[in-house]
């Protein structure tokens, strides 16, 4: 079975390597947090561009983990990842062992779930009418046999 982590990740770092000056501050913001969700191996990444929809936010980012404590260090690397570019966090709701934490950065939102809890909550649906940002995903890399 192929990996989605690395299916929905792996081209996230060379979609931010390519943006080129011709994107936003906060799409460039948004495709940093993708960025380092993936890192963190964040399951199936979704990026809504809501601007023309939503006062206070252009993108929403809705990303999953498989565990409690995944959901945390996706939250975690996001926040850390961005505020070393000089981002600053707004807010953040939900607690530690949660199993969905919101981090506001202003013109971007990111919501972390448990992926046992995004279906139920069903953002993708309520933004149903927001744009999907194409992140120029790219299938995994298998590793090479080795000789022996």
């Amino acid at each position: 079975m192929v990996d989605r982590v690395a299916t929905k990740c792996r081209a996230a770092g060379a979609a931010l390597k390519e943006a080129d000056s011709n994107l936003t501050h906060a799409h460039a913001l948004a495709l940093q947090a993708v960025a380092a969700a993936c890192t963190k191996s964040g399951l199936d990444p979704l990026l809504l561009d809501v601007t023309e929809l939503c006062p206070y936010t252009d993108f929403v980012l809705l990303v999953s983990g498989r565990s409690t404590r995944q959901v945390e260090a996706i939250a975690e690397a996001v926040e850390q990842a961005l505020k070393e570019r000089g981002h600053d966090l707004r807010g953040r709701e939900g607690k530690r062992g949660g199993s969905w934490l919101l981090l506001d950065f202003g013109d971007l939102l990111v919501h972390v779930f448990h992926e046992s809890q995004r279906g139920y909550y069903d953002l993708e649906g309520l933004w149903i009418d927001a744009a999907r940002v194409p992140l120029s995903l790219e299938e995994p890399r298998r590793p090479a046999a080795v000789a022996g």
